[in-house]
């Protein structure tokens, strides 16, 4: 075994058992319990590869992966022949948003690459940080990435999107506010416009630019009604140049023109 970091005893902290650490294995690692464990055990996979193994079978944890193994369930778990395996680990006491996930004894979701896998790991490193200084409030910071880490997994387990769309959907969250063409968002998941605007109506049940400008309207109206801006502001805000086009599909999507909404400080007024 060989820990790059690691809290390596257990915490007597009152609400339960919270430790984990950081490995990098050779395919001599392994680690067998017959008889389970009394906390739960999850795994994120940096590079390389581990599997999980309970007496419903065999799971492979690969790269950008999340593995999840339940207490009292005999396992094994270890590097797979001939791979590496550079992960996080946490023991933990059981959060009531586990049951957003299967009841499996052993549970591996992939993250896409990008926003959510980066988002991820920051969480981990998040809670070996916050395990290993314990200062104040440590446990319930802990156990409020590793709420985000499962319900991040909870939610990627629903979706079932395509992967190459769930990365579009992520391109587009993060530039709205931006101008956005379509062949950047098809450039950044490696597809040709044309493959793009297929698979993504196919997916979503909108296209690339509708989805766009529903995130626009919406942050919008949330501004004008939270942030106190006006609705020029508002607009130029999420990324409209041409207030007259966003003025139109406002009235389209909420019956009301974005200055009357904000008169009306959006309260009362929902999309029709």
């Amino acid at each position: 075994m060989l820990p790059i970091s690691g809290i390596e005893a257990k915490n007597e902290h009152p609400f339960g058992t919270l430790f984990g650490g950081h490995f990098d294995e050779t395919d001599t690692y392994r680690h067998r319990r017959p008889n389970g464990m009394s906390d739960w055990l999850i795994f994120y996979t940096l590079e390389g590869e581990g599997y999980l193994r309970t007496p419903a079978g065999e799971k492979r944890c690969g790269a950008g992966h999340i593995g999840l193994l339940r207490a009292g369930v005999s396992h094994e778990y270890g590097t797979v022949q001939g791979k590496r395996w550079n992960f996080y680990w946490v023991h933990f006491q059981k959060l009531p948003e586990i049951d957003y996930l299967p009841g499996d004894e052993a549970v591996v979701q992939a993250l896409p690459d990008g926003n959510l896998q980066k988002r991820v790991q920051r969480a981990f490193h998040n809670i070996l940080n916050d395990s290993r200084e314990r200062s104040g409030f440590w446990h319930i910071l802990c156990e409020n990435s590793l709420r985000e880490v499962i319900l991040l997994t909870a939610q990627q387990m629903e979706q079932r999107l395509d992967p190459r769309i769930e990365l579009a959907l992520q391109y587009i969250s993060r530039h709205m506010s931006q101008p956005v063409r379509v062949d950047d968002v098809a450039n950044s998941v490696g597809l040709s416009v044309s493959r793009l605007s297929h698979l993504f109506k196919q997916e979503t049940g909108e296209s690339v630019l509708e989805h766009l400008n529903r995130l626009r309207l919406q942050q919008a109206a949330l501004l004008m009604e939270h942030m106190g801006r006006t609705a020029t502001e508002s607009a130029l805000d999420v990324g409209f140049n041409n207030y007259n086009h966003f003025a139109d599909l406002f009235r389209k999507a909420y019956g009301v023109s974005p200055r009357a909404y904000k008169k009306e400080k959006g309260g009362l007024v929902k999309p029709v």
